[in-house]
């Protein structure tokens, strides 16, 4: 005798026949399109750089009808083998993630110069490489700004995850947007020089609030979230970076950074998608492309003529009136 449970499973199979026979299409047989990303090295769970470019490729997945797949450093050990291995697979499109991917993907993309690569945060020359940045400086910048305007101690800090141009663009924006706003405001900087150690983040942090500071502005990846865990716990300031990390600190993160990773690799896919190739050598995304720009203001209130000073700032940037430095001084 045939059982319940097994006629169940013969009329499935064949309404899963009947289904893929009516519309002429089988999921197999679809020439589906095929991105792979290589994540930066904290990979997955950082609450920030990584798990926003996710975002951005499920996004992709879900709204342009791919595929992905992804590697992290974890299970390859390196990222020339994460990236061969994405070539290997026969992904279209292959994203390297951060800056330090940069030197594994020219050697990979050498290699292959017919596979079309993404590169984010760094800039490259080869030919099948397309590089996209963006203007952390400009973003940071208007962070600093909140930060000088409402420190009541006129001492803030800021939290490098490495001492590189990259992370400096971060530092630079941050201290000229205090000083427009609060000239006699005094920033410290220092670098962790590791972006996946929360405890170091929270010792930091710590030393900087001894010293005075009651802002704290990490650029650090998960060592910057035990920085903003730390602001928490001593009642001061922070402010997130990357994503809107409030609900990291709901009683300390006043703002954040956004820095729209997410929002440029859809876009970026999507261009690819259209096209079936991207045809710009570099794509670099500021205040006026929405590729950065500040989460909403919670805890603390802008007086009204504190929102005008951040208003014109933000209009001074996007008109092309004012350009905030990208470099330390």
């Amino acid at each position: 005798m045939v059982s319940k449970n097994t006629k169940l499973v013969v009329i499935f199979f064949l309404l899963f026949v009947m289904i893929g026979c009516s519309n002429g299409t089988d999921f197999q047989e679809k020439d589906y399109l095929k991105v792979g990303i290589m994540l930066s090295d904290v990979g997955l769970g950082d609450q920030s750089f990584s798990d926003s470019a996710f975002l951005g490729v499920m996004q992709a997945r879900d709204e342009l009808d791919i595929l992905f797949s992804y590697k992290e450093l974890g299970d390859t050990g390196t990222y020339l083998q994460g990236l061969t291995e994405l070539v290997e697979e026969e992904h279209d499109l292959i994203i390297g993630l951060g800056f330090m991917v940069k030197d594994d993907l020219e050697k990979v993309a050498s290699t292959y110069p017919n596979q079309q690569f993404l590169l984010i945060d760094d800039v490259s020359d080869l030919d099948n490489i397309t590089s996209l940045v963006f203007k952390e400086h400009e973003g940071s910048f208007l962070a600093g700004l909140v930060a000088g305007m409402k420190t009541k101690t006129n001492k803030v800090g800021f939290i490098g995850g490495g001492d590189f141009p990259l992370i400096h663009k971060f530092a630079a924006g941050f201290k000229q947007g205090v000083k427009a706003s609060n000239k006699d405001a005094e920033i410290l900087i220092e670098y962790a020089n590791d972006f996946g150690n929360d405890k170091l983040g929270e010792k930091m942090a710590r030393s900087m609030i001894a010293e005075g500071a009651d802002f704290i502005y990490p650029a650090a990846g998960y060592t910057g979230v035990g920085a903003l865990n730390e602001a928490q716990n001593s009642g001061v300031y922070g402010i997130g970076v990357d994503t809107d990390q409030y609900f990291l600190a709901e009683n300390a993160v006043v703002t954040s950074m956004l820095k729209k990773i997410d929002v440029a690799i859809f876009q970026a896919i999507k261009l690819f998608v259209e096209n079936g190739e991207l045809t710009e050598d570099i794509i670099e995304l500021g205040l006026k492309e929405d590729g950065v720009g500040l989460a909403e203001i919670r805890i603390i209130s802008l007086k009204a003529n504190e929102q005008e000073i951040l208003t014109d700032y933000i209009e001074k940037i996007l008109s092309g009136s004012l350009t905030i430095e990208s470099t330390l001084k």
